[in-house]
């Protein structure tokens, strides 16, 4: 068994100021003009021949933000106790290539991790806070050979501990490594969520290492809901590209630059006539001071085709801009 933890704190500062200091539309960093907790946690990681599990136990700004719509159903459900369950699993090996796992465990949809240090980038993207960080129920892990894995899931739902309705989701992963350079990955989502409306989601990866220093990686995520009265589907989709540059062994350099369109709000709502269609742009630099130390830094723009950004003197406008500076620890 090995046991490890992580803090990763920051200050950031929204220029637009919001007044209650919750910055809108991102779990990460999710206050304004505050030194906090973006996410801390401890672990228990158990890995031998047949058997592994996880336990981590997490809290911070991130968490608060990322599990306030968990589902109570009842009076022993809900988020004061599952926010606190980043993963709680237990895997069995089948056979040398199976794995059975169960539990709540970390999404299996997306480029970016939940984990500030695992990414390129220290905020998350748009496609990354509105698709599934973690998710509960069962999962099967294949290993057909050193360059393709799939997994099959069966799930509570959409980025749920607690059960919402009374059926359950579908999930698969197809990840394949064709050259050591090379990491292409496709999953989906299928299941009843918003009541019983059948919600479909699609997730495209891709992550290319052309030289020592430099990569490059997208992601490009789309959507499809059934409308209230069930007659027609709803779409929605967005974007992410990403180019890495390791400039020295402990500095690094990324631009992102993204789109979002929830035109029809099924996944982010905003009261307004065109929802939320929304273009953003960021630069990060990262500077490793120890092993197990990594200063982080980035500046971000959003650009929204309505109004949809809390400011303080303005009521919403259409742009915003952050500014954040992380100092994480793992152990």
């Amino acid at each position: 068994v090995d046991f490890g933890g992580f803090i990763d704190s920051y200050y950031g500062y929204d220029f637009n100021n919001p007044q209650l200091l919750d910055r809108a539309f991102t779990t990460q960093p999710a206050r304004h003009n505050e030194f906090n907790i973006n996410l801390a946690y401890l672990d228990a990681r158990l890995s031998a021949d047949r058997v592994r599990g996880r336990l981590a136990l997490q809290a911070g700004t991130s968490v608060q933000a990322n599990y306030a719509s968990e589902a109570t159903t009842g009076s022993i459900s809900g988020p004061t106790l599952a926010r606190h369950l980043q993963e709680a699993f237990a895997g069995y090996r089948v056979n040398n290539r199976l794995w059975i796992d169960a539990g709540v465990f970390l999404s299996h949809i997306g480029l970016e991790s939940w984990v500030s240090k695992e990414n390129w980038t220290y905020t998350r993207s748009l496609v990354a806070d509105f698709s599934p960080y973690f998710e509960t129920g069962v999962k099967a892990t294949y290993e057909w050979n050193d360059k393709l894995t799939t997994q099959l899931l069966v799930l509570n739902g959409w980025q749920s501990i607690s059960e919402n309705n009374g059926s359950k989701s579908l999930g698969l992963q197809i990840a394949l490594n064709p050259t050591d350079r090379l990491a292409l990955t496709y999953n989906n989502l299928l299941g009843n969520e918003a009541g019983s409306r059948r919600r479909f989601f699609n997730d495209f990866i891709g992550k290319l290492t052309l030289t020592d220093k430099f990569a490059v990686a997208a992601s490009y995520d789309v959507g499809w809901q059934q409308s209230v009265d069930k007659t027609a589907n709803t779409l929605w989709q967005g974007y992410a590209i990403f180019a890495h540059y390791q400039v020295a062994p402990k500095f690094a350099l990324t631009l992102r630059g993204e789109q979002y369109f929830d035109g029809n709000q099924v996944l982010v709502t905003t009261n307004t006539a065109n929802g939320f269609q929304t273009t953003s742009a960021s630069l990060n630099a990262d500077l490793t001071l120890h092993k197990n130390v990594m200063w982080r830094n980035e500046v971000r723009g959003y650009w929204s085709r309505d109004p949809v950004f809390p400011s303080k003197n303005h009521g919403l406008t259409a742009s915003d801009g952050v500014a954040v500076t992380s100092l994480s620890l793992w152990f």
